[in-house]
């Protein structure tokens, strides 16, 4: 781990074409990698992984709350939570009108 000589911040590596260096996380100075002094440099990104809800009409198990459909206006739906953002925040609520099939969320 490297620390700026500036702010005192943890510095992350960063890769821009072939060349690599340190950013500060907090005030942005910028250093460029020894490579002399690096055995070996790998950034991995971490992309989004989108998921797919699939609720199939033979989930009957899934509970039942009124609530009315945005698409349909029928007052029943099926729903449950999942968690889709940071662990730190509260679960999204899903829903499924039970006349229509129509899928909405709410935060």
């Amino acid at each position: 781990m490297e620390f700026c000589k500036k702010c005192n911040s943890l510095m992350l590596p960063e890769k821009k074409g072939k060349e690599a260096y340190l950013k500060c996380t907090k005030c942005g100075h910028k250093e460029k990698i020894d490579a002399s002094k690096s055995s070996e440099l790998r950034i991995i990104k971490k992309h989004e992984i989108k998921k797919t809800i699939t609720i199939e009409k033979e989930d009957v198990n899934l509970p039942i709350t009124d609530k009315m459909c945005p698409s349909c206006g029928y007052t029943q739906a099926f729903y449950f939570l999942q968690q889709t953002r940071a662990a730190d925040e509260p679960p999204t609520q899903f829903f499924k009108c039970k006349k229509c099939g129509h899928i909405w969320r709410e935060y």
